[in-house]
């Protein structure tokens, strides 16, 4: 059974939130908690970084199928890739939760802030940081920056992991089935992901292959 779920307060009093989401597992608990207490929001999708296309597809239609399930919003933006693969040049060999990342988090929040300052979103947050694999400073300094351009926009720095959220997210996930990423998503992610399983003497990730709730979830996936 899932922990009681805190009642939500965006910052400044809001009820309207724009949630750039990078998949459905992270952004399942945040999307069922905020529609429990009553917040008006919609998903944005916003991820040049998510390598292969085959991967990208497949957090995609996941994201948009329980997008659709609970009856909620779901902007599609730009799969830029060659954006992104520009903006990275020279933080190829960064380590994760480096400099790479930190240009990665600003690009896609970036976005994001334009989009809510474009179409009238007071408070913008990212269902990122749920996971353990993330650091939540660097996802909320990145936030807070990307937010600051706009005076109208607010970051929400909620911990979504905190009070059973952590806990619920992997109930949820196992609950719909949700496709099981075991990287964090970019080709880097994957290389270096594929260089560790290796040399610990693991296959390398089968892309599309792993679904939550059709066999014991893996210690090191939800990245």
């Amino acid at each position: 059974m899932m922990n009681q779920r805190p009642i939500l307060s965006p910052p400044g009093g809001q009820t309207k939130v724009l949630l750039h989401s990078c998949c459905a597992p992270c952004s399942g608990e945040v999307m069922e908690a905020m529609a429990a207490s009553g917040i008006d929001y919609t998903i944005y999708f916003y991820n040049p970084n998510i390598h292969p296309r085959e991967e990208y597809e497949l957090r995609k239609s996941e994201n948009i199928r329980f997008a659709e399930k609970e009856g909620i919003p779901f902007i599609d933006a730009d799969y830029d890739t060659d954006n992104w693969f520009a903006r990275v040049k020279g933080l190829e060999w960064e380590p994760e939760k480096g400099k790479r990342c930190t240009m990665c988090f600003d690009m896609r929040f970036e976005r994001t802030a334009l989009y809510a300052h474009e179409h009238g979103f007071p408070v913008i947050t990212s269902c990122l940081g749920i996971s353990r694999w993330k650091d939540m400073e660097q996802i909320n300094n990145c936030g807070e920056r990307a937010a600051a351009k706009y005076p109208e926009i607010t970051y929400w720095t909620f911990n979504w992991r905190k009070g059973g959220g952590a806990q619920r997210m992997l109930e949820i996930s196992k609950r719909e089935h949700f496709y099981q990423q075991e990287y964090c998503g970019c080709i880097y992610s994957l290389r270096d992901t594929n260089k560790w399983r290796i040399s610990n003497g693991r296959e390398k990730i089968d892309i599309g292959e792993k679904f939550y709730g059709t066999e014991p979830a893996s210690k090191d996936s939800t990245k």
